[in-house]
């Protein structure tokens, strides 16, 4: 669940994880104003994307919400976890989702910030990276940036950019685009970072 587009979800909405050690085991979720659900169809194409890349990956939620795409993530055996979050209720369940699921601190943790100022606090490269931010905020040109410049993405790492549609944001040369998948309100992209 991401921050952009008003949802009805009810207060104690849930996510589920679709596939792995947690299969089918459901996480509370704070009611944040504009959390905007990731669908399960929508992350199980995701992960079929992600199949060859999760295992081991050492991997970034940079807005991390609900935390959908790293629970996700470790339940699919990735060795590591970080999650950014700029509201403070939403990181605090996170926090709270990590000791429900026993999963520990080497592990994973909560950075409670915006994406672009807590990738400065960072000093370590990902296999994988998750982009998907608030819509209609315009907030991937910078946090792109900040990636590339800081050198966070591993070589052959790959990177989840979801967007609006009509969202223009661009990417350093050696990422190139291996997926690609667009609906009328959501654009969705995966590069890899050639070595």
């Amino acid at each position: 669940m991401k921050r952009g587009v008003k949802t009805t979800q009810k207060a104690n909405g849930a996510i589920r994880i679709i596939s792995g050690r947690w299969r089918g085991r459901k996480l509370p979720v704070i009611d944040v104003q504009g959390l905007r659900p990731t669908t399960d169809r929508n992350k199980e194409t995701l992960f079929n994307w992600l199949m060859p890349y999760t295992q081991n990956a050492r991997c970034l939620d940079a807005f991390a919400g609900s935390g959908g795409l790293g629970f996700e993530a470790l339940s699919r055996y990735a060795q590591s976890v970080v999650f950014i979050e700029l509201d403070k209720k939403a990181a605090a369940k996170l926090n709270e989702n990590l000791k429900l699921l026993n999963i520990e601190a080497q592990q994973a943790k909560v950075m409670l910030g915006s994406a672009e100022q807590m990738l400065d606090k960072i000093d370590q490269t990902f296999d994988l990276i998750f982009l998907d931010p608030p819509f209609n905020k315009n907030l991937l040109p910078a946090v792109i940036d900040k990636i590339a410049v800081r050198d966070l993405l591993a070589p052959d790492g790959v990177i989840y950019i979801e967007s609006e549609g009509q969202c223009i944001y661009s990417v350093p040369d050696d990422w190139q685009m291996i997926k690609e998948k667009q609906t009328s309100q959501v654009l969705v992209r995966l590069y890899q970072r050639v070595a």
